[in-house]
C-alpha cells in the first residue's frame, strides 16, 4: 500500500496575513503553508533551504539540458525568419 503525501496547511491570502508570525514560524518549523486566493492555490511560505535546495536544482537542471542540447543543430534567427516567410500562407 503506498503511503499519500501529507498535504500542507492552506489558508486565504487575509488568514495567512492576520497570521503572518505563525506561517512564518511554521516555515521555520520546516512545515510549509499554501496560499489561496478565492479557492486557487496562489503561493506558498516554505522553509528558506527549501527554496535554496529547488534553485540549485533548477541551475543544475538548466545546465543538463544546455549539456544535452549541444550536440543538436541550431538555427538563425535569419533562417527562421526566411522559412518563415516563404511559407505560403
Amino acid at each position: 500500500m503506498s503511503e499519500q503525501p501529507i498535504e500542507p496547511p492552506t489558508v486565504s491570502v487575509r488568514e495567512a496575513r492576520e497570521r503572518f508570525a505563525d506561517v512564518v514560524d511554521r516555515a521555520e518549523r520546516d512545515e510549509p503553508t499554501v496560499i489561496t486566493r478565492r479557492g486557487r492555490e496562489v503561493a506558498a511560505v516554505v522553509p528558506i533551504e527549501l527554496l535554496r535546495e529547488y534553485r540549485q536544482w533548477e541551475e543544475r537542471e538548466l545546465l543538463r539540458l544546455v549539456a544535452e542540447r549541444r550536440g543538436e543543430p541550431t538555427f538563425s534567427l535569419e533562417d527562421v525568419m526566411a522559412e518563415t516567410l516563404a511559407r505560403p500562407e
